[in-house]
């Protein structure tokens, strides 16, 4: 356990460090996400970069098993 939190930290920190370059890579803006904006209230739910990054953990997680 104190092992996949060591790894879960690192990797929150890398990408905090490189986050103006994953920027720029248009998570957040995928078709897909959710934006609503009404009067008074703006929802925002990114489901489509939610399953990009799932999909890239899963297969980085699968590599690393091997």
């Amino acid at each position: 356990m104190q092992r996949v939190l060591i790894v879960g930290g690192i990797i929150a920190v890398v990408v905090g460090i490189l986050w103006p370059w994953l920027a720029r890579l248009g998570l957040g803006r995928l078709p897909g996400d959710l934006h609503v904006q009404r009067d008074g209230f703006s929802f925002y739910f990114p489901l489509t970069t939610s399953i990009v990054i799932s999909l890239v953990v899963s297969l980085i997680v699968w590599l690393l098993r091997r």
